[in-house]
């Protein structure tokens, strides 16, 4: 069974209460879904949605088994496997070892900490928000790694490396995401 993304949400909101991860897991979903649609893939949107929804199921309640309880719950629920492999995918490195093999898979990696690196850049600016926000914003915070240290900078780079971009292109496509998301403030 394949989720659609309410169901994802749904789901998302049984495992996880804080509005952090909730919030997140919107907007990476937003993400994917532009993504998506972007590189081809526009009959698949609804299923790169519901992977960015559910990529951190399992990390409000076990940060320690990180995209490993994860792969458990989705079994038990009966969640197909694409999905259970593509959340898991973006852990590849720090607690699975789940490669990234689909380009859907690949975008998650690489959009999933830059997410939160932009929308930390976005919230020090004037206006708060990304619609303004250029690239040479987020790299020169990029480069800072006490700015928004939780987001890890490698990830980012090994994602835009995996999907055969530059860091500025990533980082252009994800704001260009970011900007279409009705949950980005």
């Amino acid at each position: 069974m394949i989720p659609t993304p309410e169901e994802a949400y749904t789901l998302l909101r049984e495992y996880n209460q804080g509005d952090f991860h909730l919030k997140h897991g919107r907007i990476v979903g937003d993400c994917m879904r532009w993504f998506a649609e972007q590189l081809g893939y526009g009959e698949e949107k609804d299923f790169w949605e519901t992977v960015g929804i559910l990529h951190d199921l399992d990390f409000e309640l076990y940060p320690e088994q990180h995209c490993l309880k994860s792969q458990e719950i989705m079994r038990e629920k009966g969640i197909d496997e694409r999905v259970v492999h593509a959340t898991a995918s973006h852990g590849y490195g720090l607690t699975v070892d789940v490669k990234p093999e689909l380009e859907m898979e690949k975008v998650l990696y690489a959009v999933d900490e830059l997410t939160g690196l932009i929308g930390a850049v976005a919230v020090m600016r004037p206006s708060k928000s990304v619609d303004d926000l250029e690239v040479k914003s987020v790299k020169k915070k990029f480069k800072d790694k006490r700015f928004a240290a939780g987001c890890d900078r490698e990830v980012i780079q090994r994602g835009a490396e995996m999907l055969g971009w530059d860091l500025d292109t990533l980082i252009d496509k994800t704001i260009l995401a970011m900007r279409e998301s009705e949950n980005v403030d």
